[in-house]
């Protein structure tokens, strides 16, 4: 394999890994955050629970840092095809990238994980300090699912992929590879 071709398989898994990790996250103690997210406002995002989404279905979940201060469900009413990074403001879901990657990278969803939280792993216990590259034990994934279908993971980061209505989009927080997808 040539030099150049090692530097564009190593740039695509940079890629790659920067997608997922696009939504890799740091996270605050549940304690230092409120229990429940803020109520979207009624002119956007409205609760999943409130029936059928017909826009968006967003949901972040904390997965393995099992943080409710990030978790929600809300729908986005959307009728074509939107950027997902518009999707997530309309629901009220903030995303942090990381110093060197701001827009590229999600490193925290709603102030989640915190710099000072403690995440507990295979190899001990990290703290994210969204400097470069989130750790690729742990961070937030993001996923897709189509109105009939199965999760998978996005291939696009969130200013280039749009999502359609009926479509869900989820953030999801995965250490050590669990979980390993979403459950909704």
């Amino acid at each position: 394999m040539s030099f150049t071709n090692i530097r564009t398989a190593a740039a695509s898994s940079l890629a790659a890994a920067g997608l997922l990790l696009s939504l890799a996250a740091c996270s605050a103690p549940a304690a230092s955050q409120p229990t429940t997210p803020a109520p979207a406002s009624p002119a956007t995002a409205t609760s999943a629970a409130a029936g059928p989404c017909t826009g968006v279905k967003v949901i972040v979940d904390s997965g393995a840092l099992k943080q409710a201060a990030a978790d929600k469900s809300v729908c986005v009413p959307v009728d074509a095809p939107t950027p997902a990074s518009k999707v997530l403001d309309e629901a009220k879901v903030k995303t942090e990238g990381t110093t060197e990657y701001p827009k590229e990278l999600v490193c925290r969803v709603n102030g989640v994980p915190a710099k000072d939280f403690d995440i507990v792993h295979k190899g001990g216990t990290y703290k994210e300090e969204c400097g470069k590259m989130p750790a690729a034990f742990a961070y937030w994934a993001l996923w897709v699912k189509p109105a009939t279908g199965d999760w998978a993971y996005a291939q696009e980061g969130l200013t280039t992929l749009k999502v359609s209505p009926g479509e869900s989009l989820e953030l999801l927080f995965t250490v050590d590879g669990a979980p390993a997808t979403p459950s909704a």
